[in-house]
């Protein structure tokens, strides 16, 4: 008894602003006094909830009445979470003086959220015809709130200077634009002419899309002029209007500079400073020559005997052939001359 207890409390002290309009928190709520009966003076609840909604619908008349489900979310959230935490301290015994607690609290979070949207948020827009959606937390009927505008629809108009060959971006996209109740349209046009005395006859259309930006791809000084869009509803309502005057100059000649690398100095240096090598270097130079001719002497020396040992071993060689050709010759007369005897 006492979780049922604890959790149906929740649903009863949850019914802050409009959410006594939901029917699944009403069923909740008896069905908590119901359960609650035995512990508590079920007329006692009866007049702790009529005294909630009471107190909630006052708190929500006061600023205009009307709440969004946004806020509504955050209201709700930060009640709950509230709640869980004084509930983990809540006994039986002091169970109406916690849920006047609880419901002084739940006021509090009401008011500084509702504060918030009515001065912030209902009326985002600055220019321009804002129709959204709300929550009329005495009736229980959702309606459409008209956020009246200073400027009306016009916005104020901007200028944009661009070269020949630029890309150019034009955006009429405003935040507010997403909290329009029906489907809407951007409707770009262009007119040769700058503001002034224009009359919609000097305007071509350009494109109609669901998309907020355009994009002008290298333009040129035929694209100057007045450019216009319209946010527009599938009924033919308007709801937003900018214009934009653009200006194309010519790109500035370039001329290509030579580039100059100046070197940083060297640090001078005294002259007698060179004194000491300069003295040094001829005998080094002397030196190397000399090493170099006798080095060159000494390799065609060495060649000189090689080549000489190279004859001599050839001389040798052909002496040796020769005596040995002599020696075939002498046998060979012999055996000749001995042969013919015979």
């Amino acid at each position: 008894m006492l979780l049922m207890l604890v959790s149906l409390l929740c649903c009863v002290l949850a019914a802050k602003a409009c959410l006594q309009c939901d029917r699944s928190i009403r069923l909740r709520d008896d069905t908590y006094i119901l359960g609650v009966s035995a512990f508590v003076s079920r007329f006692d609840l009866e007049t702790i909830r009529r005294h909630a909604y009471t107190t909630y619908i006052q708190t929500s008349r006061e600023r205009m009445g009307i709440i969004d489900a946004t806020t509504f979310y955050r209201v709700k959230t930060e009640y709950q979470s509230e709640f869980d935490r004084f509930l983990s301290l809540t006994r039986v015994g002091s169970l109406l003086v916690e849920t006047t607690r609880i419901m002084n609290l739940g006021r509090e979070i009401l008011e500084k959220h509702l504060d918030r949207f009515i001065n912030q948020e209902l009326c985002p827009n600055q220019c321009g015809l804002l129709r959204r959606r709300v929550l009329d937390c005495i009736s229980c009927h959702y309606k459409t709130y008209v956020c009246p505008s200073p400027m009306h629809l016009d916005c104020n108009s901007s200028s944009i200077l661009a070269f020949e060959g630029d890309q150019v971006v034009l955006n009429c996209f405003q935040p507010w634009h997403r909290l329009l109740l029906e489907k809407t349209e951007y409707h770009y046009s262009w007119s040769p002419y700058l503001p002034g005395y224009l009359n919609e006859s000097d305007f071509t259309v350009l494109v109609v899309t669901d998309v907020s930006s355009v994009i002008l791809n290298q333009v040129q000084a035929k694209d100057m002029g007045t450019y216009r869009c319209f946010l527009q509803g599938r009924s033919g309502i308007v709801f937003y209007r900018v214009s934009y005057r653009l200006t194309v100059v010519p790109k500035p000649e370039t001329t290509h500079q030579p580039i100059l690398l100046t070197l940083p100095s060297l640090p001078l240096v005294e002259s007698q400073s060179f004194q000491p090598v300069k003295d040094l270097l001829v005998p080094v130079i002397v030196m190397v020559t000399a090493l170099s001719l006798a080095a060159c002497v000494g390799l065609a020396v060495v060649l000189r005997m090689m080549m000489s040992q190279r004859r001599a071993a050839e001389e040798k060689r052909r002496r040796r052939m020769e005596g040995k050709n002599t020696q075939e010759d002498t046998v060979y007369t012999i055996f000749t001359l001995h042969f013919d005897s015979h």
